[in-house]
């Protein structure tokens, strides 16, 4: 049993799709492993049902199909899900339900500020990052107001911190602030993204809990960073993917072609 972690896919917009279809993971993990995907989890930007968008999401579904574990996205920024007024709830035995969006193959948003237990990995599920739709000429773009935490959602979270913070994995969109500055504040984009309100929060969250690794996307760029100290590792991720499983209690992290992770 194992899961599979990916960046941001935006419908394919950047040719994402070409680093998670059956062939490429079958090459890259070979079929054992391969064969342990229970789940694939995107950390934010899925991209689904962009508008106009029909025809490229029908060809992403028909490649997806082919392989055999459902979807599970963490909402990013660039989502339509996040202007539908009503979303299907379904309950998938993981814990909090998610929303469903599509049945083959199976495609479902997890919900922030929530907790899920996905293949015996205990998750605390964020998500979020600065919007910029919100300035592009995109065709009833209503979803940008929600991109941002309510403060509804930020009350949920603490409250529930308050009893329960401690976790394997945590997975959002963009990651807290201290990171992002650390790993990219040498990165063109970085000062555009500085004043985004997520990884403020995500920093606040972040001196809440207790972890071992915490994964995201949204920087377009694969990195990461262990802290030593507290023993815990930032893992980021675009073009590269990773397959994460829990044995004897511990977390193992399986690279591309059997190259291995550092160890902490």
């Amino acid at each position: 049993m194992a899961i599979l972690l990916t960046g941001d896919f935006h419908g394919n917009a950047l040719g994402e799709l070409q680093i998670i279809t059956q062939d490429s993971l079958f090459h890259k993990y070979g079929q054992d492993l391969y064969g342990s995907i229970n789940y694939h989890i995107i950390l934010g930007d899925g991209g689904f049902f962009w508008p106009n968008n029909i025809e490229d999401d029908k060809y992403n579904f028909q490649i997806l199909s082919k392989r055999n574990f459902p979807i599970l996205c963490v909402l990013g920024n660039h989502e339509p899900i996040y202007g539908k007024k009503r979303k299907k709830e379904v309950d998938i035995g993981i814990g909090e339900k998610v929303y469903k969006i599509n049945d083959n193959p199976f495609i479902a948003y997890l919900k922030r500020g929530k907790v899920y237990t996905i293949d015996g990995i205990k998750f605390l599920v964020l998500g979020g990052a600065l919007s910029i739709d919100k300035y592009r000429r995109i065709p009833d773009v209503t979803w940008w107001k929600n991109e941002y935490w309510s403060e509804q959602e930020k009350n949920d979270l603490f409250k529930l911190l308050e009893t329960d913070n401690s976790f394997d994995c945590v997975i959002s969109h963009t990651g807290p602030r201290s990171i992002n500055k650390e790993l990219f504040k040498y990165h063109d984009t970085y000062y555009d993204k500085s004043f985004d309100e997520v990884p403020i929060l995500n920093e606040e969250i972040l001196n809440r809990i207790h972890f071992q690794q915490w994964w995201c996307g949204h920087w377009h760029e694969d990195e990461y960073l262990i802290d030593l100290d507290k023993k815990r590792k930032f893992q980021y991720l675009y073009r590269t993917t990773k397959i994460l499983e829990k044995k004897n209690n511990k977390l193992i992290v399986h690279n591309e072609h059997g190259l291995k992770s550092p160890i902490i």
